[in-house]
């Protein structure tokens, strides 16, 4: 691998994919701009992120970047051809905890979900970790005192 990306952005007008590399052979850093042709408002972001990976002008210079920041990237023009601003489209990225995931279109849980991925596989202990545990016991009732409604006994008999 020669190229290893440091930095990925998006451009507007004309909708492209900005890369900040550095070109291992000369370990000076360097900027691409690579033109998303053919992509609209409809059109599917995680196949056009795949396909552009997969291109053989771009792929070099793509390999060191997951496909996950290449749909978000995708998923950001997409947003501004379809009218909202650059924060309500990295709002749609953000995990609320009190938001109501069941109420969502599927394109915006799928990102939240995809979210929720990336963040698990952050915060998850390989076996390999040094601070890894294999049985860790946590008592979360001293930690949370709320009752709920099901923890309550019911007089149905149940």
């Amino acid at each position: 691998m020669n190229f290893e990306a440091k930095r990925c952005g998006v451009q507007f007008s004309p909708p492209s994919i900005v890369l900040i590399y550095e070109n291992k052979a000369t370990n000076k850093l360097r900027r691409r701009i690579i033109p998303l042709r053919e992509y609209s408002k409809d059109s599917n972001f995680s196949q056009a992120a795949e396909e552009l990976k997969k291109h053989p002008r771009h792929r070099d210079y793509l390999q060191s970047v997951s496909q996950s920041q290449l749909e978000r990237l995708h998923v950001i023009v997409r947003d501004h051809m379809r009218g909202l601003s650059l924060e309500q489209s990295l709002a749609s990225f953000r995990l609320d905890p009190e938001q109501d995931l069941n109420k969502l279109d599927d394109d915006e849980l799928a990102r939240k979900k995809g979210k929720m991925d990336q963040l698990f596989e952050k915060n998850r202990k390989k076996k390999d970790d040094p601070d890894f545990v294999y049985d860790v016991e946590v008592d979360f009732s001293a930690n949370y005192e709320k009752k709920c409604s099901w923890d309550e006994e019911s007089d149905d008999g149940f």
